[in-house]
């Protein structure tokens, strides 16, 4: 072989070579090892950020949970969720399901900062939501779940997306169905992750039209609720999703289903006669079921439209693109 002929067969090896990596790089997939050599302290950091925050603020455990739903719901798991308005970007905190309602930004940014300092420009924003959420649920007594890691950071946001796909307090069954299975989740999933319920507090808006005038509810139940959220007024108070056990990470959200004590239509309408209420009656009766359940469904749902290889960025901020 002649060396014009020996070089050019080089040279073609070569380029074939790079093909394949870029290939590979665009078509990366999650991985639990991800950040094993970039970063190998970056989930104890995130959990201790995390763990203080839920000490501070039992609350918080729900938020960051409900942040990283909110953020997959919306064109993908991306941490787009996080980005505050600029010129070129229209936030989705100012999105209906969002404004005044969505939270935990501060513990994801504090989070940002420890992992800049040991390995900056190295885990992503989007990273840190799907760990965050994990870490959250494990301080309440809540399951656990391998994350899947490798996730990039958007560099935009969809305000318009928000405010048309993620779930509304007031939707009905069909409605819930529809929104879960255009991300890919089935019915069981739904009612696997609304189960999240469990923990938080929902504003007086969000569950005043139910406790005065729905049929399907308790009486008892409405009357203690509407201690707090007159007809008229205080919209941002707080109730707790869960009455009997809202700081824990339990199975009571079905069983108060089950007795018409959900304190929003979107709770009720999982346990209304429908094809799912037997769903409902098996975690209501079995935790282990549920928590199992709900971990798989965690997972699944954070494998929505993830960027990974060369998609996106690393932040080095979570509110702002480099």
């Amino acid at each position: 072989m002649s060396f014009k002929s020996s070089f050019a067969a080089m040279v073609y090896a070569a380029i074939c070579i790079l093909l394949l990596l870029s290939f590979n790089l665009c078509e990366a997939q999650l991985t639990t090892s991800f950040y094993a050599k970039t970063c190998p302290k970056a989930l104890s950091t995130i959990q201790k950020v995390v763990s203080r925050a839920v000490s501070r603020e039992r609350r918080m455990a729900a938020s960051l949970i409900r942040l990283h739903f909110h953020d997959c719901f919306v064109q993908g798991c991306d941490a787009s969720i996080l980005l505050d308005e600029a010129s070129n970007i229209t936030s989705e905190k100012t999105a209906i399901p969002n404004q005044g309602s969505v939270r935990g930004f501060d513990v994801v940014e504090t989070a940002k900062r420890e992992l800049e300092k040991i390995c900056p420009g190295v885990v992503s924003c989007a990273d840190i939501l799907t760990v965050a959420a994990r870490d959250a649920s494990i301080a309440v007594c809540g399951p656990s779940w391998k994350v899947k890691l490798g996730r990039r950071d958007s560099t935009m946001a969809n305000r318009t997306l928000a405010n048309i796909d993620i779930p509304r307090p007031f939707d009905n069954l069909d409605t819930l169905i529809s929104r879960f299975a255009k991300k890919g989740l089935s019915a069981k999933e739904m009612v696997a992750l609304s189960g999240a319920h469990t923990i938080g507090q929902s504003q007086c808006s969000s569950f005043r039209n139910r406790i005065y005038n729905a049929s399907d509810i308790d009486a008892s139940f409405a009357s203690i609720r509407r201690r707090q959220c007159p007809r008229n007024g205080g919209n941002g108070t707080l109730a707790p999703l869960d009455l009997v056990t809202d700081k824990k990470f339990d199975n009571n959200y079905f069983k108060n289903l089950m007795q018409k004590k959900g304190l929003l239509q979107s709770d009720q309408v999982l346990f209304s006669g429908g094809l799912i209420d037997s769903i409902v009656s098996k975690y209501s009766k079995t935790n282990s079921a549920f928590l199992a359940d709900f971990a798989k469904a965690m997972v699944k749902m954070a494998d929505i439209q993830p960027l990974t290889g060369r998609n996106g960025i690393i932040r080095r901020v979570c509110n702002n693109v480099n």
